[in-house]
């Protein structure tokens, strides 16, 4: 449903929070805290309000904001237990319908990238395809713990983005 601005900038901190929360993974705690900074005149405003909220939270924030992702076709994935959003996103490339040769490819990733970098492997999945997310992860296993856990948080915001989009700008 299309909200305006005046509705998002109307409702009391927990119906903010309640429309939002779910924007970035888990992390409730983002929506609540661009509540107090209202009135958001526009889309690119609560956009700006909540990129900056995560990026001016500190590094322990930010790093908990990663962990709250779910591995790509992973587990919980496979038993249906990530949120709606996240499994509309990872149909979206495909990651539901793996072939055992890429389901492997895939868990094999995860299992690399957690045991190098301490958090799951984080790409919009709704802007790559599968091959290019398999790639992906194979490419970015070559980084930096601090090149990895900017680009999480980038890919994250890329996500909130679309979710904002589906949230506020969609007519149903």
């Amino acid at each position: 449903m299309k909200r305006s601005p005046a509705e998002w900038n109307a409702l009391d901190v927990d119906g903010f929070t309640a429309l939002l929360g779910g924007v970035y993974e888990h992390s409730p705690w983002i929506a609540r805290a661009v509540a107090t900074l209202r009135p958001l005149p526009t889309l690119t405003d609560l956009k700006t309000a909540l990129r900056s909220v995560v990026d001016t939270a500190p590094a322990d924030a930010r790093l908990t904001l990663i962990r709250a992702h779910p591995d790509l076709a992973g587990r919980l994935a496979q038993l249906g237990q990530v949120t709606a959003e996240s499994r509309r996103e990872q149909a979206a490339a495909g990651l539901d319908a793996l072939s055992p040769e890429d389901l492997r490819r895939m868990e094999e990733g995860n299992v690399a990238y957690r045991a190098k970098f301490g958090f799951p492997f984080i790409i919009c999945a709704r802007r790559h395809s599968r091959d290019a997310i398999l790639n992906a992860m194979s490419q970015r296993l070559l980084n930096d713990s601090a090149t990895e856990e900017k680009m999480a948080i980038e890919e994250i915001h890329h996500i909130a983005e679309l979710r904002i989009h589906d949230l506020l700008c969609q007519e149903n």
